[in-house]
């Protein structure tokens, strides 16, 4: 009899667990979602953080970023959306945002770097300019200066004066 008895515990105990494992699932899988959903908005924070990086060096360099802190602030967003989402508990949502906000960033680093050169080759040229236009000027009036006074001189000497 007691064979019997343990046989209908053991019978209960899996009718329990078989039922009660739909209600188990969900926490389980919310913890694999919370899992990967930090770690995309992980993710998504350090792409941001790089990307604000990248157009303050090349703000730095004088280029013209306008372009790029729109999508840069559009990136921003679903980063702060993201944030919130995680917050309130909604890691798909917060995946979805983090995705969107990385998306938004793709090819962003390249643009920025091709801004950053152009703007140095310009600031480059712009100083060859002034160094190299400021030098030749200075000679052509050392020049036209000297002739001047030559001829000056000889037209004064031509004349009998000194």
């Amino acid at each position: 009899m007691n064979f019997v008895h343990f046989q209908r515990k053991w019978f209960a105990l899996m009718m329990l667990m078989i039922f009660a494992s739909p209600l188990l699932a969900p926490a389980a899988l919310a913890d694999a979602n919370k899992d990967q959903a930090a770690s995309a908005l992980a993710s998504a924070q350090d792409s941001v953080a790089s990307a604000y990086q990248a157009v303050s060096r090349a703000e730095e360099a004088r280029a013209n970023v306008s372009s790029l802190l729109i999508r840069l602030n559009e990136a921003g967003l679903f980063l702060a959306r993201a944030q919130l989402a995680y917050q309130s508990g909604n890691y798909n949502s917060t995946m979805e945002f983090a995705a969107q906000s990385q998306q938004k960033l793709n090819g962003f680093l390249a643009d920025v770097d091709s801004l950053r050169e152009a703007a140095i080759q310009e600031h480059y040229v712009d100083f060859m300019i002034n160094v190299v236009g400021s030098t030749i000027g200075s000679m052509i009036v050392v020049c036209l200066s000297f002739l001047v006074w030559s001829f000056l001189k000889r037209r004064l000497n031509k004349d009998g004066s000194v």
